[in-house]
């Protein structure tokens, strides 16, 4: 039985996105962007932990916070790496795979930000790849391991969701949706909002979130980038703070 994708326009008014999911697919996409997913996702805060000692103290500053990566961060960026992967991939072109991946590997503003995305970048790939295997990935997995590359989470994603025929507007949501429910529950273990207010804040981007992903849909591939300087600063400063509870 199909699963119709449901996504929130910026006025709020529930659309149904006409392309279906199968029970099958459904399944996959909430197992790979489950929390428990083996991607180590809970040792992030890209930057949060640094910006929590210099400004982002409640539920609304934390939550302008959030909403700033997914439309100008590193949202802006993964949503267009996945879409470039997720067409490649479904297109079975490995060049142009290759491309999207290196390019966002490249646009990473700190080292921590490089780590964040690559360390899970590549858990993600070779746990889909162990546990789904698909022939176009595992060509990709060894062009990857022969090259010495790395993988950026997003282009992962793309293609995996890609060659489980996930349409791409739900793969984009699903992806944007867990960035921000990631970077909540890093909010909440720093002890800035409780679990309520952490769960207004996921309901108050859900906008937030249809907007980035129709925006990615339609933008040209060549208007690629981010621009989140704040963030960049505090990701800065995390790599040289004393005491931490994460890695970025």
């Amino acid at each position: 039985m199909p699963v119709l994708c449901i996504t929130m326009p910026m006025m709020k008014s529930i659309a149904t996105n006409a392309e279906g999911l199968s029970d099958g697919q459904l399944y996959r996409l909430l197992t790979w962007f489950s929390p428990g997913f083996p991607i180590g996702a809970f040792s992030y805060s890209h930057g949060l932990e640094t910006a929590v000692a210099s400004g982002v103290h409640d539920k609304e500053t934390l939550q302008r916070w959030i909403a700033a990566i997914l439309a100008h961060g590193a949202g802006r960026m993964d949503a267009d790496t996945l879409r470039d992967a997720h067409r490649a991939a479904s297109a079975q072109d490995l060049e142009v795979l290759a491309a999207t991946n290196a390019r966002g590997l490249a646009f990473r503003g700190t080292s921590e930000m490089a780590l964040e995305t690559t360390a899970q970048g590549e858990a993600f790939l070779s746990t889909c790849r162990a546990a789904w295997p698909d022939p176009l990935l595992e060509r990709w997995g060894t062009m990857l391991g022969a090259a010495g590359g790395r993988v950026c989470h997003a282009a992962a994603a793309g293609a995996v969701t890609a060659r489980a025929g996930i349409p791409l507007g739900c793969a984009m949501t699903a992806y944007l949706q867990t960035m921000a429910a990631n970077l909540v529950s890093a909010a909440l273990r720093l002890g800035i909002v409780g679990q309520t207010d952490g769960q207004r804040i996921l309901a108050a981007l859900e906008p937030v979130v249809a907007s980035a992903v129709a925006s990615s849909l339609t933008r040209n591939p060549a208007a690629f980038g981010g621009a989140t300087l704040a963030i960049e600063l505090a990701s800065m400063a995390h790599e040289i703070q004393y005491s931490r509870l994460f890695r970025s």
